[in-house]
This record gives structure tokens, C-alpha cells and sequence, in this order.
């Protein structure tokens, strides 16, 4: 007990000196971010599919914590970002394939001032996306998955109308939200599927704590006690995401569609392993006319991206973070100094914390294709320092009930850093693999953690793996001193 004390206290010193952004996931995590939120990847994820051992999800998150009453509008995609899901298969760093998604937007009510009515006047609650039952949204939104590769673009959804599942707006208006949500999934021939629409957020953390100079709540957060780490049901301290809502395009396509030779392949072979990111792009320049036209279209340019959760707000430093987000991975080597020295683990040595010295190339893994995400691959096949989130795909999944929130960590091999799934755990397992766990488990395994262990609505157990929006009338959040937090007496969340 004495030596906890002694790690807790060495780390609330280290907590005060380290930037509030290196622990928060990628919601208005640069600059740029922040003045762009329709543009901003919050999350991105892939995995092999839970009922599909042949597939890969991914989910691209953007736009986050929106407060679910907050209309009239509430929070469509927005019609001039150009939404895009990212794969290298030949570790070149460079996508091989695109998938591209582009929204529009349809006001079938001009004269309403909201932009979702049902169950009043004469209108009936809306309970479709389209056709009876759909007369209450005067804002629909329809989409566009559009797949690059070698150069040829297949428009994937050819021959269908592609819905975008509206925000929930309250049980009047919508009196049966899930079976709405479950109208947003879409099959396009092929094993390929899609949905796009406002979701529960599925990412977790204590980020009123974090931001407050990580002034975590110390009965919990900072370092876990053995017993709340291994507990992956319960929450220590209060989820500051739970009752938020974020909008989410997920695509789960076969692997066979995303390896380089089109087959599928063992986990120890290298041509199993794709690197993945989800990106957000705006034209360079857009002139917008009284009469509601835009001048011709100019180039796109990207605004915002995510490979690892981990890069952008653990390692890349606040004043790099617009460059890193604006440019492409394959030009990640000007990054290569915070990876390999950096600044966490700097602060950890200070404090007497054992780390391991630099070069840290135990974080190459993370922006190079290595063991053991890649045990195949070999010295020539590392490729440039990029921040992918490699995915083996020969890696079988885990079964729902079976997977750890620290992924890779604690032996469930296909959680994060081998790709990301809504359970994983990406804020204590980033503080860690910092912190040199990746190196040493005993020598550098400080239980470093916020208490906050899982989503609170928990998650999506078929396709497309999300929860369905909070509703606008009926949702609450979870704070310090209110009910949330099953691992406290009486579930009542820590204040302190």
C-alpha cells in the first residue's frame, strides 16, 4: 500500500506537468479542430467483424459531443466535407483504396422551423426513412460510397438510395428510434454493408479530470488499484462522453477487397496486415451565391485525420498538431522526434518513474509495419514512418463477452494497437504504451488509468456496432457526485 501511495503521488506530479490534450481522444484535438467540428475526426476504428471473420469494419466518427436536444436542426452530415476511409496494403504508407462518401441534403418542409416533426397537427410520428412514415423529416439527408481503386471508381451503392439516420429527437416525434436506426443499415451486394447516421458515442473517458491540468479523482484515477484494473463492467469515475451523441459512417467490406493480391492470409503473413486512417477534406475554395449556388469546384484539401488514437494527442506536440493533421502519413518521418523522445516518457524518467531510455523504437510499431502486429514482416518491409492503424487481418476476432478493454495488452490479440474496437480502451492503454509497457510489462507496467472503463450504454453487439443516438427530450449525462458509476457504493460517482 505504501508503494501504491508512493506511484500515485509520483503520478499526480507527473499529471500537473503534462499538456491537458495528450490524454483526450481526437475530439477537437488541434487547433484546427476546433474551428471545424463537422470537419473533425473524433474516432476511428477497424477490425475483423465479430460475426464475419472474412470482413473488416470501419467507423469514422466526426463531429462529437453533440448534446442531443440541441435543434432545431440537430446535426446532419455536412454536404461540403468529403468524408474518407483510407488502406495501404503494399506498406508503402500510401492508400491503395478510397472509399469516399459524400452527403446531401433534401429540406422537405420548407415552412417548418424544426427540421423533424411527427405525432402533432395532423402529421403522423415519423417511424421511416423514406415513404409512409417519413412525412415528419424535413430534413433527410441521402449519401454517396464511392471506392478508388487502381485508379477506377465504383460507385458502390449504384442503383440505390442511401438514408442517413436523423438524430432522435424524442419519443413523440419518434416513437420507435431503434427500429429507425436499424432502417439506416444497408446492404450494397458483394458482403458489403453500410450505415451512416447519429449514434451514441461510443469513446469514454474522465475528460473534465483530464483537462483540469489531469487533476484525475484520485480515489480511482491516476494509478489503478489491481483489483478496478482487471474490472472491465464497471466505472470508477464519471464517463464525460456518456449521453452525448456523434455522427458515424461505418463500411464493413470483405478483406479480400482490401489485401494487396485480393486473398485472404494467415496471421503471419505480412500481406495480412493493411494500414488504415479516416480523413475529412474541404475544396480550397468554395464562393457561395445569394441564390444558394456555389461556383464550380476546386480541389479538395484535407483538414483532419486519424490513424492511432494515440499519435496525434500523446505524442505530437500542440504546436505540430494543424501541420500533422493537414498532411499525409507518408510524410510522417517530419514527425519521427516526438515518437521516438517522446515528451511523457521524458517526464516519467524525471520523476524516477522507470522508462525505458531513447530511442523508444518500441513506439515504431505504432508507425511502422512490425512484429507483433506484423510478425511476418521483416526489416525491408517496415516502411516509412507513418501513423496507420495497422490491422492484422489473419488475426481471428475475439468473441463478444471474451474481448478486454486493453486489447493487446493483456493478451487479446485483436484489440488495440492491432487495429481499434469500441471496447478498447485507448486512453489507458496510450498512457501505458508510453510509459513503456510495450518494452517490460513488470519493469514498466504502472496501472496508469482514468477509471472510466467502458462506455456506459455499453456497445453495439451486431452490425454496425454503435448504439443508437440518445434521445433529445429524454437523455441525460453523467457527472462527479451523480449516479453512473456502478464500481462506487450506491453508483454514485466521485466528486473528488
Amino acid at each position: 500500500m505504501k508503494q501504491l501511495k508512493t506511484m500515485v503521488a509520483l503520478a499526480v506530479a507527473l499529471f500537473m506537468l503534462v499538456p491537458a490534450s495528450l490524454f483526450a481522444s481526437s475530439h477537437r484535438e488541434a487547433p484546427i479542430s476546433a474551428l471545424d467540428h463537422t470537419a473533425d475526426v473524433t474516432d476511428w476504428y477497424a477490425f475483423v467483424s465479430y460475426d464475419h471473420p472474412d470482413r473488416v469494419t470501419m467507423i469514422l466518427n466526426v463531429d462529437g459531443f453533440l448534446e442531443p436536444s440541441n435543434g432545431p436542426n440537430y446535426f446532419p452530415f455536412d454536404p461540403n466535407v468529403l468524408y474518407e476511409m483510407q488502406i495501404d496494403n503494399n506498406r508503402d504508407g500510401i492508400p491503395d483504396i478510397t472509399f469516399q462518401f459524400r452527403f446531401m441534403t433534401e429540406i422537405r418542409m420548407p415552412n417548418v422551423f424544426t427540421g423533424f416533426v411527427g405525432g402533432i397537427d395532423g402529421i403522423p410520428p415519423i417511424t421511416s426513412l423514406t415513404g409512409k412514415g417519413s412525412e415528419g423529416l424535413s430534413l433527410r439527408q441521402t449519401y454517396s460510397v464511392v471506392m478508388i481503386k487502381n485508379g477506377v471508381k465504383t460507385n458502390l451503392g449504384e442503383g440505390k438510395t442511401l438514408y442517413a439516420v436523423p438524430s432522435n429527437v424524442g419519443p413523440q416525434t419518434m416513437p420507435n428510434y431503434n427500429e429507425l436506426f436499424k432502417q439506416g443499415v444497408f446492404n450494397l451486394g458483394n458482403d458489403v454493408r453500410v450505415f451512416a447516421g447519429t449514434v451514441d458515442d461510443p469513446f469514454f473517458i474522465d475528460l473534465g479530470a483530464t483537462l483540469d491540468s489531469l487533476n484525475f479523482r484520485m480515489g480511482v484515477g491516476g494509478v489503478l488499484s489491481p483489483a478496478e484494473d482487471a474490472d472491465d463492467t464497471h466505472n470508477y469515475a464519471p464517463d464525460a462522453v456518456a449521453g452525448f451523441n456523434v455522427n458515424s459512417i461505418v463500411l464493413e467490406v470483405p478483406i479480400t477487397m482490401l489485401t494487396v493480391d485480393g486473398k485472404l492470409h494467415n496471421a503471419n503473413d505480412k500481406d495480412a496486415v493493411i494500414g488504415t486512417y479516416g480523413a475529412t477534406s474541404r475544396q480550397r475554395v468554395t464562393v457561395r451565391r445569394v441564390s444558394g449556388t456555389d461556383d464550380g469546384p476546386s480541389q479538395w484539401r484535407q483538414v483532419n485525420r486519424e490513424g492511432n488514437s494515440l499519435i496525434n494527442e500523446v505524442i505530437i506536440g500542440t504546436g505540430s498538431k494543424d501541420k500533422f493533421s493537414t498532411d499525409f502519413p507518408v510524410n510522417d518521418k517530419q514527425f519521427a522526434n516526438f515518437v521516438l523522445n517522446p515528451l511523457l516518457a521524458q517526464l516519467f524518467a524525471s520523476l524516477g518513474i522507470p522508462v525505458p531510455p531513447p530511442p523508444r523504437n518500441d513506439l515504431l510499431l505504432l508507425v511502422q509495419y512490425e512484429p507483433p502486429i506484423c510478425p511476418g514482416c521483416g526489416p525491408n518491409d517496415a516502411g516509412p514512418v507513418a501513423d496507420l492503424l495497422r490491422l492484422n487481418t489473419g488475426i481471428p476476432p475475439t468473441a463478444i463477452g471474451s474481448q478486454k478493454r486493453l486489447g493487446f495488452l493483456v493478451g487479446d490479440l485483436a484489440g488495440f494497437p492491432d487495429g481499434r474496437r469500441p471496447i478498447d480502451d485507448v486512453v489507458d492503454i496510450a498512457a501505458r504504451a508510453v510509459g513503456g509497457i510495450l518494452v517490460d510489462a513488470t519493469k514498466y507496467g504502472t496501472r496508469i488509468g482514468d477509471g472510466v472503463q467502458l462506455n456506459d450504454v455499453g456497445y453495439g453487439t451486431t452490425f454496425p456496432w454503435v448504439k443508437p443516438a440518445h434521445s433529445g427530450r429524454d437523455s441525460h449525462h453523467i457527472g462527479p457526485g451523480q449516479k453512473g458509476c456502478t464500481g462506487q457504493p450506491n453508483d454514485i460517482c466521485p466528486i473528488k
